[in-house]
């Protein structure tokens, strides 16, 4: 009974994560104006910017994450 609890608890923290990781990154993505015409025109700047907001997504993440 309790790894049920402890299962289901971790799925939702998993699931609260995920869900604040990806709204960092459209965020993000907006507020820096990287578009799918960026990505056609300059691919590897859009893969530098897209690498960048992934790489701060996941330190933010993990920050809230601990202080929380």
């Amino acid at each position: 009974m309790t790894a049920s609890k402890l299962t289901e608890h971790l799925l939702k923290i998993d699931t609260a994560a995920r869900e604040r990781w990806e709204s960092i990154i459209r965020h993000m993505v907006k507020a820096q104006v990287i578009t799918e015409n960026l990505k056609a025109e300059n691919q590897m700047l859009w893969v530098s910017r897209m690498n960048n907001i992934l790489a701060c997504a996941n330190e933010i993440d993990r920050f809230e994450l601990i202080l929380s």
